[in-house]
């Protein structure tokens, strides 16, 4: 027998999918438009801006889970921009730390300003009850806490 909230479920799955993705495209089109950067870019520096003191280029790809190469493009990117910088480990060769300038910090503090700003207005129809609501099903579920 077959669980009678099995598509009800389907459904829900598509639709949280599209509202991901439509406010993933906004954001996108925002940082693109406004800030003339991409939302790897904002990711990675925001992940910088929590580790003030740097990180390896392996942590930096473990905590926004992607390869290696895709976090080593956006950073390259970022230290030609003048707003990262690799700092050699003073105890194993191998390591390169990678953190933020103060030219990095003060952009990205720009960015997450408006990030914050611009994903209030994408979810403005929601109330502090609907927030509340939702917040505690996605824990629920297993989401980010």
């Amino acid at each position: 027998m077959s669980d009678p909230l099995s598509k009800r479920r389907l459904k829900l799955w598509i639709r949280l999918l599209g509202v991901t993705r439509a406010a993933e495209g906004q954001l996108r089109e925002f940082l693109r438009v406004r800030h003339d950067t991409t939302l790897p870019r904002f990711d990675v520096m925001a992940a910088l801006y929590r580790r003030r003191e740097g990180v390896t280029m392996s942590e930096l790809s473990r905590m926004l889970l992607v390869s290696n190469g895709n976090a080593t493009a956006v950073v390259d990117r970022l230290e030609k921009d003048g707003l990262a910088r690799r700092t050699p480990s003073e105890t194993d060769r191998r390591t390169v730390f990678v953190s933020l300038t103060p030219e990095g910090l003060a952009a990205f503090e720009s960015f997450a300003a408006d990030h914050e700003a611009e994903v209030n207005r994408i979810f403005a129809g929601l109330t502090e009850q609907d927030i509340d609501l939702l917040t505690e099903i996605l824990k629920r579920m297993g989401g980010p806490k």
